[in-house]
């Protein structure tokens, strides 16, 4: 048997202050009246699920997402990554992530975050244009931005994401770079640019906001943005990643290099590894089901397995976003799949040019396969 791919930990933390119009994760408003205590209390008897699922395997990264996991005070935290480290073997150099919103912080300084544990933050910055912020119903303002980043290298956090969009409404690709140029001057590790999207079940898609980019704008945003990112010392390792000298989120690549991960929380999704194959498990999304559920007793995880079409589209899904493509030993060593299935998949894609073939075992997406990296990912949907 092949050895297991790395383990992480994802932990699901679902209130927000307000729902952002273009939010599609699951998150609820009301963050102010959410049952915090009761809900850390389900997340640690959840734990114990997790526990078993791990069978005794170490964690490379816990990765706090939302939501808003700042809504929740230091030493809520403090306690949920007290109860974690008891159940769970942690890497020496554990990377632990909380997604925070710099109009919530306030819950806590960045630094008694640190003290809790944490010792990465990403922050949802957006934009750095005052009148985008408020387009996008973010709750916090420019200034919020730049004092959390501060506040939080002044606290000892080395390692910060700071997540910015594109192709907002009524944005041109100087506005765009301004973004860019405002985000790194703060000297964060790690940045993530990201297309602006309208998903399914949001408000930006029942009610789309005037003044969108067309196709055409937002592909010279994305060349002009990642020339600048790069010019800036940042490496595009991913579609939407970029870090300064290879600080890349474990967490993430561990998702993108088809790895493990357990899950816990409201609507959170698993994948775990065995001698018997690959099984993924769901949570119930509603954060109230979910409470009620594991404090009936009925947190057992029954993970559903597979199939072989399965795990080729879930590793393709993946794989295919990181900008160095893959060796086809991480196929076959996380899917335990033969690399000729993959190859039959891949070659006509040669031939299109949207996969480009690097040696006898290397795959990685064109230029081209890149852009249209939606369209590419389709042609590995199950039948």
């Amino acid at each position: 048997m092949a050895p297991l791919p790395p383990l992480s930990l994802y932990v699901h933390l679902p209130w927000c202050v307000r729902k952002c119009p273009y939010c599609d994760f699951n998150s609820w408003s009301g963050a102010a009246e959410a049952p915090r205590e009761r809900y850390l209390d389900a997340l640690i008897k959840d734990l114990d699920a997790a526990q078993d699922l791990a069978a005794g395997r170490s964690l490379i990264s816990i990765f706090l997402g939302g939501g808003t996991p700042s809504v929740f005070t230091p030493a809520e935290i403090g306690r949920l990554l007290e109860e974690a480290g008891k159940r769970f073997l942690l890497a020496d150099d554990v990377e632990i992530t909380m997604e925070a919103n710099p109009g919530t912080v306030e819950c806590g300084a960045p630094g008694a975050y640190r003290e809790a544990g944490v010792n990465r933050l990403s922050i949802g910055a957006q934009s750095f244009d005052a009148a985008k912020l408020a387009l996008l119903g973010r709750i916090h303002s420019v200034d919020d931005i730049n004092r959390t980043v501060s506040e939080a290298q002044d606290a000892g956090f080395d390692n910060i994401n700071i997540d910015i969009m594109y192709a907002l409404p009524g944005q041109d690709a100087a506005a765009a770079m301004r973004d860019i140029e405002m985000a790194a001057a703060l000297q964060p590790a790690h940045i993530s640019w990201y297309h602006l999207t309208l998903e399914p079940n949001t408000v930006f898609h029942a009610r789309p906001p005037a003044g969108l980019p067309d196709d055409e704008l937002s592909y010279f945003m994305q060349q002009d943005g990642e020339a600048r990112l790069d010019a800036l010392g940042y490496e595009r390792y991913e579609v939407s990643a970029f870090a300064l000298g290879g600080r890349y989120c474990r967490h993430n690549l561990n998702y993108w290099s088809f790895g493990d991960y357990l899950a816990v929380g409201a609507g959170a999704h698993g994948k775990i590894s065995t001698a018997q194959g690959i099984s993924r498990y769901t949570r119930p999304t509603n954060p109230q089901q979910y409470m009620n559920a594991i404090e009936a007793g009925e947190g057992d995880v029954v993970p559903a397995a597979l199939s072989e079409e399965d795990l080729l589209f879930e590793f393709m899904l993946n794989a295919l976003r990181l900008t160095a493509g893959f060796e086809e030993r991480l196929f076959t060593g996380t899917t335990g799949l033969p690399a000729d299935i993959l190859r039959r998949r891949l070659e006509p894609l040669v031939e299109r040019g949207l996969i480009d073939r690097q040696g006898s075992h290397k795959w990685l997406p064109t230029t081209t396969g890149q852009r249209f990296l939606n369209d590419l990912q389709a042609h590995f949907l199950p039948k």
